[in-house]
């Protein structure tokens, strides 16, 4: 199940939707040492500006050890391994500032084309219903939060975490709440359906129980920051209705010369 685009008109352009769009992908093609293969300068970079969830709860940049544990040996949870006797892999890393920043990585282009579709489709009326500065807060705590639920099932993990995927689920459980009943025009077994929101959205938390832990799929990210848009969602359901203005309506938020991708179809 593949969604594509939504049935769900905006009042005004999510230029904040947008700005996160063009970051991750400046990020991805201009910051990221590689894009287009991994190598080791991607791990060197994923190492300095990604978070670790062992970095996270221990307050420190791994260790050396840890480092070594990890990508030489395969051990993913080499946490503590060398309790702390070997120097750090690389001092000068703010592992409370990569929290932030990991959000705006990604591991591929399958893994950005992703996310950002993702984003689009549902973050233009979140967006809409919260208002700019609104969901740029929003948006970031969501992220947070969905790391620091990452971090707590994956406590000893010394593997770095990135993607915009955690921050994009909170989007998407406020969208649940507030839109249930928009039409995501979809891709189900090779055929184009037009599916309500509440379907395509319950369709695609469930499955998150099932991911495969081998395939590096950070899944209690995505629950968690999921279940903390539903939350926002529940707590600001009458909010949007009356911030929004009633006047002009864009049921494009691209203009009415280019394709819609997000709105109406």
């Amino acid at each position: 199940m593949l969604p594509l685009y939504d049935d769900n008109p905006v009042s005004r352009r999510p230029v904040v939707t947008l700005a996160i769009i063009a970051a991750c992908v400046v990020a991805y093609f201009f910051w990221q040492p590689s894009p287009f293969e991994e190598t080791v300068d991607d791990v060197r970079f994923d190492l300095q500006y990604a978070a670790i969830p062992c970095e996270v709860l221990q307050q420190r940049p791994l260790t050396t050890a840890e480092v070594q544990a990890t990508f030489n040996l395969g051990e993913d949870n080499a946490c503590n391994i060398d309790q702390g006797q070997t120097p750090p892999f690389d001092a000068g890393k703010n592992v409370y500032l990569a929290v932030l920043t990991s959000m705006f990585l990604h591991g591929s282009l399958l893994h950005l084309g992703g996310n950002m579709l993702f984003l689009w489709i549902f973050g233009n009326n979140v967006e809409d219903r919260l208002g700019r500065l609104g969901f740029a807060a929003f948006y970031l705590v969501g992220g947070i939060v969905a790391t620091l639920a990452h971090v707590a099932v994956s406590r000893n993990s010394t593997v770095p975490s990135i993607g915009a995927s955690g921050a994009i689920a909170a989007v998407m459980g406020a969208y649940l709440i507030w839109f249930p009943n928009a039409r995501v025009r979809t891709i189900v077994i090779f055929v184009l359906v037009n599916v309500p929101a509440k379907v395509v959205l319950g369709v695609w938390f469930v499955l998150q129980f099932f991911t495969d832990p081998n395939e590096g799929v950070a899944w209690m990210a995505h629950v968690g920051g999921f279940t903390f848009g539903v939350l926002v969602g529940l707590l600001l359901r009458g909010y949007g209705d009356r911030a929004r203005p009633a006047t002009t309506r864009y049921p494009d938020p691209w203009g009415s010369d280019y394709p819609r991708f997000g709105g109406r179809y």
